[in-house]
């Protein structure tokens, strides 16, 4: 059986930078020219930004009033702000009423 032959390393890097150079050269000109003839890039260009943006006054609301990036987030943790007042005053609470008078583990004799 015949083994195939593998070319050197030699060869692989002279394809290597045959291809490489193609490619650049390809890319100065404009790159391969489409099938159909379409340019994205001329049509991205085009496109840009609007000047005007007739749909701007029918989204405004998404981000004014209840819908602002504040209140969004005040909205995501309903009840925060009451549970940290009831759990402050518990703590505060705790320490000035509910003193440990037996002191268990000290030995006063």
């Amino acid at each position: 059986m015949l083994a195939a032959r593998q070319p050197s390393d030699g060869r692989r890097l002279w394809a290597l930078m045959a291809y490489t150079g193609l490619r650049l050269l390809r890319a100065q000109h404009g790159g391969k020219p489409s099938i159909t003839g379409f340019d994205v890039r001329k049509y991205a260009a085009s496109a840009g930004q609007p000047r005007y943006d007739p749909w701007e006054r029918a989204e405004a609301w998404r981000y004014q009033g209840l819908f602002s990036r504040f209140n969004r987030f005040r909205g995501a943790f309903p009840g925060l702000g009451i549970a940290t007042v009831a759990f402050a005053a518990y703590c505060g609470y705790e320490y000035m009423f509910l003193q440990d008078d037996h002191h268990h583990g000290e030995e006063h004799h």
